[in-house]
């Protein structure tokens, strides 16, 4: 369309419609009105300036001489003007909206692999990115779903860009979720922008993918930062940000489901003979854990005394068999509650 926009040709037939409607004293009629709305989509097509247009249709009113007792000059020019700025203005709501449609395909093919790998490197470019190279993706989810457009969205965005500007960084949603997508050798990008969205979704959690090249990377890492935030809410993981290299331990031991699931029942499964059920001694063990296998501050995060976690930990002995004190025993029980975490046991089959 700009290659066919000549100087002024968007003011074809304003001058004659002036004159006209001012001679006769009426309003415009709905087929010009039309088609200065139709002129001003082309000039929004093609480019063109809004705020020269409109100076345009001003210097060409001022040569338009009305005839004496006319309808008033001005309120012609308001009803011309008026339309052709609606016309802009349509077309480009209408081309925001494409950009945003076009925006959000290229996104989900982006995450999900798919429409090619070529294709997908060639749309890539029009987003600032270069999938030829390495890309990490971090992911935050909040207390609530986000949008594109939301006020959390918008401010993340302005923090990140205003910081480190156009660095072939990608910011979008996805599944109400926030994404951020930058290279690879870039990792103070994806602190910056975790930093932001933990504090912008009121201590919502962030996981930040390895760096993996090529256009497929892009949908490893964002799967390695989804995985993490799973994990993270089944296992219980502290901490706002988590980096999927620190967790690659677990994918592992899940590799084989049905052998971990036989090694929670072995060495777990007696504990539901406990007066109160599995849960409490279950409980004991990952705080046991947790705290590095230290007694007094395994008792405080329990609100138990020494003496109490020291009863409890004598009956996972007696029931299991397995001593949790004991550097022989420790590592198989340790094994068997990370599994009985990642599976959900005792609350869902394992």
């Amino acid at each position: 369309m700009a290659d066919r926009e000549t100087p002024g040709s968007h003011l074809a037939g304003y001058a004659g419609i002036l004159r006209d409607a001012c001679a006769t004293g009426r309003r415009l009629t709905r087929a010009e009105l039309d088609a200065r709305r139709a002129e001003g989509e082309r000039a929004a097509e093609a480019g063109l300036p809004l705020r020269a247009l409109i100076r345009d249709h001003l210097a060409a009113a001022q040569r338009v001489e009305p005839a004496p007792a006319s309808r008033p000059l001005l309120a012609v020019v308001e009803q011309a003007v008026d339309a052709f700025v609606e016309g802009y203005e349509r077309s480009q709501r209408q081309a925001v909206r494409q950009e945003e449609a076009a925006r959000r395909e290229f996104i989900d093919d982006l995450l999900y692999g798919r429409g090619g790998l070529g294709r997908l490197a060639e749309r890539a470019e029009r987003f600032g990115l270069r999938l030829s190279q390495a890309h990490a993706v971090a992911v935050a989810a909040g207390p609530e779903p986000y949008g594109d457009g939301y006020p959390v969205a918008r401010r993340i965005e302005e923090a990140v860009l205003g910081r480190f500007g156009n660095r072939q960084i990608l910011l979008a949603t996805k599944d109400g979720r926030l994404i951020c997508v930058a290279p690879g050798d870039q990792p103070d990008v994806l602190a910056h922008f975790a930093k932001q969205a933990h504090a912008a979704t009121d201590g919502g959690r962030v996981a930040i993918g390895r760096s993996h090249p090529g256009p497929g990377g892009v949908v490893h890492s964002y799967e390695e930062a989804l995985n993490a935030l799973d994990l993270a809410e089944r296992m219980g993981l502290e901490g706002p940000v988590l980096h999927a290299a620190d967790l690659l331990v677990y994918p592992v031991l899940t590799r084989d489901r049905q052998a971990m699931a036989d090694l929670v029942e072995s060495v777990l499964g007696p504990l539901r003979r406990a007066r109160g059920g599995p849960r409490p001694l279950l409980d004991t063990l990952t705080a046991y854990f947790d705290c590095g296998c230290v007694a007094t501050e395994t008792a405080r995060r329990l609100s138990l005394s020494v003496r109490a976690l020291t009863y409890r930990l004598e009956r996972i002995h007696t029931l299991t068999g397995a001593d949790p004190a004991d550097p022989v025993n420790r590592y198989t029980l340790q094994t068997a509650v990370i599994g009985a975490r990642l599976l959900g046991w005792p609350d869902a089959e394992a």
